[in-house]
């Protein structure tokens, strides 16, 4: 790229890819590649790099195996006025451990995982809805795009950045949606730009 960026931060738990990616980067001072927890790395040695009063800037690209990313990260990103995120927003994962019809059901190990990545429990009014029964109240699963839409109204009005575009649905080979790719920024040029990415490659791959 022109300009490049000055430096470049990996980071995974599996030492296998962490020794794979150290060996692509030989011989290159500008990579520096972690093992281990990203929650930590990026707030105790990376995000501190970016510095909005330094006149630095960072974008960071988190992509989750899954609910193991923890809201901190996201919140403090985008308090620092100086750092843009793509994040991969794991729906499937959420759909498969913790947004079951059956919300009684759902192991409380899920439970602390999904409080973690969103920041508090503020998701269960948005992934729930209760509508009047005849003897009680029913109580049914919202769908993806109004747990997504949350989640973005979340990231603006508590994480604190100024602009993020409507989500990507990243899909697989039958249509179903695996994840949204959020982008979140403190600025309308990168937002503007990626929206109009977003919106050519938006339906691919719909049924």
């Amino acid at each position: 790229m022109e300009p490049p960026f000055n430096e470049f931060h990996f980071i995974d738990l599996d030492g296998d890819k962490t020794d794979a990616l150290q060996q692509l980067a030989e011989g290159r001072q500008d990579v520096h590649v972690h093992k281990g927890d990203c929650n930590g790395i990026l707030l105790d040695s990376v995000f501190p790099r970016a510095n909005y009063e330094d006149y630095r800037r960072a974008l960071c690209l988190l992509d989750p195996y899954g609910l193991h990313l923890d809201w901190r990260v996201i919140q403090t990103a985008g308090r620092m006025r100086s750092v843009e995120i793509f994040l991969n927003f794991p729906v499937m994962d959420m759909n498969r451990n913790v947004l079951w019809h059956d919300a009684a059901r759902v192991d409380k190990e899920q439970i602390e995982r999904m409080d973690a990545f969103w920041g508090d429990g503020s998701w269960r009014t948005a992934a729930y809805t209760r509508t009047p029964g005849l003897f009680e109240d029913i109580e049914e699963k919202a769908g993806n795009e109004i747990i997504a839409e949350a989640f973005r109204q979340r990231l603006i009005q508590v994480a604190g950045f100024a602009c993020v575009p409507e989500p990507m649905p990243m899909r697989n080979a039958k249509g179903a949606v695996v994840y949204y790719l959020f982008f979140a920024s403190p600025n309308k040029t990168g937002a503007k730009i990626v929206t109009a990415i977003f919106n050519k490659y938006r339906n691919r791959g719909a049924v």
